[in-house]
């Protein structure tokens, strides 16, 4: 069957089967970011934005169903990414890097909705991706750090910092 959809700001028509999932294309198409870690939808490797929102279950979601949908990876949001990126490596939490990018997907998706969350809210957002790993400290940390230094670059360039 034939779908078109948009990824990284590019229509794409494609031939897909029925039967595969929407993962598997995109990594086709070059994305490397976007991972397959327990084809259960409970790790958060595969996560991307779709239609603007955050979706982590491309293990399980068909090719077909993404047709019409817009789809970002990290591969769409590198500028967005590495400034992010850069404070997670800042604190250790890279260690394999194999959950960097769903764990920067997320994070990015909850500053989004949130631009000052709590620990609370960090913890509770990023609660369905799994790093075996760091333990989530430095990530914290580096989500922390980078709060902190939004709000004073937002301060920098309101002139309210002298």
């Amino acid at each position: 069957m034939e779908i078109t959809l948009t990824l990284n700001g590019k229509k794409l028509t494609r031939m897909v089967e029925a039967d595969t999932v929407l993962l598997d294309l995109l990594r086709k198409e070059g994305c490397y970011s976007v991972k397959r870690g327990c084809d259960t939808t409970n790790c958060g490797l595969c996560t991307v934005f779709m239609d603007d929102k955050p979706v982590a279950f491309l293990c399980v979601f068909w090719q077909a169903r993404a047709a019409g949908h817009s789809i970002v990876t990290m591969e769409g949001m590198q500028q967005e990414a590495a400034e992010f990126g850069a404070f997670i490596a800042d604190q250790g939490a890279e260690q394999c890097g194999f959950c960097n990018p769903g764990m920067i997907m997320n994070a990015i998706a909850l500053l989004r909705e949130n631009s000052e969350p709590t620990e609370a809210e960090i913890k509770e957002f990023l609660a369905g991706n799994l790093c075996r790993c760091s333990g989530y400290e430095g990530q914290l940390r580096g989500i922390q750090n980078f709060i902190a230094w939004k709000k004073l670059r937002r301060r920098h360039k309101e002139g309210s910092c002298r």
